[in-house]
């Protein structure tokens, strides 16, 4: 049972609301966690962990368990588009396998320098992960089958309502702060009166309207297909569009198609989902279903604020997206990064409550960039439809094919190949950042330029020795040295200083002093600590 004192309560146990119990036990704050499910996600949900969420996890100590787990290391992450799995390729867009990913991350350089490439991996593999590096920490109170019902905020606490979710004696939970990570039906959110803004109910040919998903196993699919596997296998054509990313590498698929105007939800049946699976396949295949519901497609939606008072929201709370891109989850990630270590300093003293107004003036301008980008990639694909001829033999067959390959690989680059959107989001104009007067880069999908311009994430190098700058970085505050000054004024509270002597570090971050965040973002820099005692006490919201 949760216990009745504690110093934060999350509502919701998914990637954001375990994120955040991890960020806050680390640093020493009690936590209570709280969601309705008795175990973590049991079927596929999103499957793609960016590049700077595997540099979170690799900064908490478990990319590596995070990199092994999912398909085979050795199996192809590419991105392929097929008439029908079984029949035409149409194009393909090549990203390397877990192995090569290890092996190739500490040569590259430019957009893609960074400490760790993207992993894909399904969700549901990486919540058991979080779930267990939360309950290690003392102080951290993980409670599956235990759901918020209600709670009253007070001049010095929330009181949070409680109860099993199989039924029982309901308690109160009284905390300083309460964080709703409970999803897209929030009751933290529309407790607040919060609303969400943007775009929803929008209708495309695909990814626009009622989708279907259906947890298939498909034991013959590799053996079956004439085609080098790939991670995600999306059909186009006429009858049957879909997208179906690989869950193990063996035989498991999370299948996603639209629903016809004429498929109704309640009368669908198992032999209806294995009749879509086998439609998309090209051939009828043994098809078992493992799990099937329906979801909704075209929303850009995000919440018009993100908290109020001493209750916060974060994850599908605060933001929805149309999966096209994979930047739900990962969002979410950084909200928690973002919130946990402003709510640890605020609670242990080191920082003025208004710091916690800095998570909503840096996430939501965030937020509408990422579902914007989501969208445009919907757009992108659920907009070009197959014409007729796509499945024809023949010359008209060959062109329609061709014409499509084109545009699809075209669209396959833009929307996995993101670099400017995994590295490349800011906080200009935070509370919680020092400008120097630079420009930052121009915010573009594709291209990543490194810039320690404060209010970015900090220029990445590979160290002499083989080792990444980021490995440096304290789970704290940390300040960079890479020139003549000392940098002593700095050292007030938890702060580490590291010294650089790499010329090329020097050149990426154009100071010799560079102030890093707990979430590894560059909050000042600069070549002299004259301004240390105000630096700090602007960045701890004095």
């Amino acid at each position: 049972m949760p216990p009745f004192r504690t110093q934060v309560v999350i509502a919701g146990g998914g990637p954001f609301g375990l994120m955040l119990a991890i960020e806050l036990g680390r640093r020493g704050i009690a936590v209570v966690l709280l969601d309705a499910k008795t175990v973590t996600a049991r079927n596929p949900q999103a499957n793609a962990t960016q590049a700077r969420t595997m540099e979170y996890y690799r900064r908490l100590g478990f990319a590596d368990e995070v990199r092994a787990l999912g398909m085979p290391a050795d199996f192809p992450t590419d991105i392929a588009y097929f008439t029908r799995f079984a029949t035409h390729e149409l194009a393909r867009f090549s990203l390397p396998s877990a192995r090569e990913a290890r092996q190739i991350v500490s040569t590259l350089s430019g957009s893609w320098s960074a400490a760790e490439l993207p992993h894909r991996c399904n969700q549901m593999f990486i919540e058991p992960v979080l779930q267990r590096h939360a309950e290690a920490l003392p102080g951290v109170s993980v409670n599956y089958g235990w759901r918020l019902t209600g709670f009253a905020e007070k001049a010095d606490a929330v009181e949070v309502a409680a109860e099993p979710s199989g039924g029982g004696e309901a308690r109160t939970l009284r905390a300083d702060y309460l964080v709703g990570g409970d999803g897209a039906r929030s009751i933290v959110r529309q407790a607040l009166g919060i609303r969400y803004g943007g775009e929803t109910g929008v209708v495309r040919d695909f990814v626009g309207g009622r989708m279907y998903a259906v947890y298939a196993r498909v034991p013959e699919f590799y053996r079956a297909i004439p085609h080098r596997p790939a991670w995600m296998n999306v059909s186009f054509n006429r009858e049957r569009r879909s997208f179906m990313p690989a869950v193990d590498g063996k035989a498991d698929f999370a299948f996603h198609t639209q629903l016809k105007p004429y498929e109704r939800l309640e009368s669908l049946t198992d032999r209806d989902a294995v009749e879509m699976v086998q439609a998309a396949i090209g051939v009828p295949l043994p098809v078992q279903v493992l799990g099937r519901g329906d979801w909704t497609a075209g929303h850009a939606l995000v919440a018009e604020r993100f908290g109020r008072g001493r209750v916060f929201i974060g994850g599908d709370a605060a933001h929805l997206f149309t999966p096209t891109g994979g930047l739900g989850y990962n969002t979410a990630v950084e909200d928690a990064v973002n919130l946990g270590w402003k709510l640890a300093a605020v609670l242990k003293q080191q920082a003025a409550p208004r710091l916690l107004d800095s998570y909503e003036a840096e996430r939501r301008p965030l937020a509408i960039r990422n579902t914007g980008h989501a969208r445009r990639f919907a757009e992108s694909l659920g907009n070009y439809e197959p014409v007729a001829e796509i499945e024809e033999p023949g010359p008209a067959g060959d062109e329609a094919r061709r014409r499509a390959g084109e545009y699809l690989g075209a669209h396959g680059r833009a929307e996995f190949n993101i670099p400017g959107v995994t590295f490349g989001g800011r906080y200009d104009g935070s509370p919680a950042i020092v400008p120097d007067g630079t420009q930052p880069p121009a915010d573009t999908a594709d291209v990543y330029l490194p810039s320690a311009c404060p209010g970015g994430r900090p220029p990445h190098l590979w160290l002499p020795g083989g080792g990444s700058l980021y490995d440096l970085f304290g789970f704290d505050w940390t300040l960079l040295r890479m020139g003549k000054a000392r940098g002593e004024a700095f050292l007030s509270g938890p702060l580490e200083v590291k010294a650089i002597d790499v010329p090329q570090a020097r050149d990426l971050y154009e100071a010799d002093l560079a102030l890093i965040r707990p979430d590894q973002v560059v909050a000042w820099r600069g070549s002299s600590d004259g301004d240390a005692a105000e630096i700090l006490s602007r960045l701890a919201g004095h």
